[in-house]
């Protein structure tokens, strides 16, 4: 007997379209690793990548960005990188969490969890959120490889197409 969890995965796309999106106010696509490996974990579980995206850790265009990317039918989820810490520029968090209509504490906070797990009470410093725009998910992580590979691999890959289930019913 299944549980309802995995009857909602059951029931999922098994390929999402996604837009990848760094914050960052140095990287360029040639330097951003971690939106570089987004792509490819994406790529390698089947999921589509239709746009790749850097900007600066800026809340007027990052919000316009959003805003775009969430009204676009054909994008199912949003994952970000970059701009989730404590610094001064990182508004990451802030822009984000302003234009979510349902938020997604849990991703976060188990994101924290596994963190603190592989490097201790730094992991404290993580503003990593999630939620809902509408209808598309978005995901932000840290921009370190370390970082965004643990999100991709505990905690993005393995709900992705039941958030995207969830997220349009």
């Amino acid at each position: 007997m299944s549980t309802v969890p995995e009857q909602h995965r059951d029931e999922a796309p098994p390929m999402v379209r996604c837009a990848v999106v760094a914050v960052s106010d140095t990287r360029t696509m040639e330097t951003d690793r971690g939106g570089a490996i987004v792509v490819e974990m994406l790529r390698a579980a089947g999921h589509e990548v239709l746009s790749r995206h850097i900007l600066p850790d800026e809340p007027i265009p990052m919000r316009a960005l959003l805003i775009d990317l969430r009204d676009r039918s054909e994008v199912d989820a949003v994952l970000m990188t970059g701009g989730t810490g404590i610094g001064r520029r990182d508004q990451t968090l802030e822009t984000v969490t302003e234009i979510l209509t349902k938020p997604l504490p849990g991703y976060g906070e188990l994101f924290r969890m596994l963190s603190y797990a592989e490097i201790g009470a730094a992991a404290m410093l993580s503003r990593a959120t999630g939620g809902l725009m509408g209808r598309t998910v978005v995901l932000t992580m840290p921009g370190s490889g370390a970082a965004v590979r643990l999100a991709m691999e505990k905690l993005i890959l393995p709900e992705l197409g039941h958030l995207v289930r969830e997220a349009r019913q």
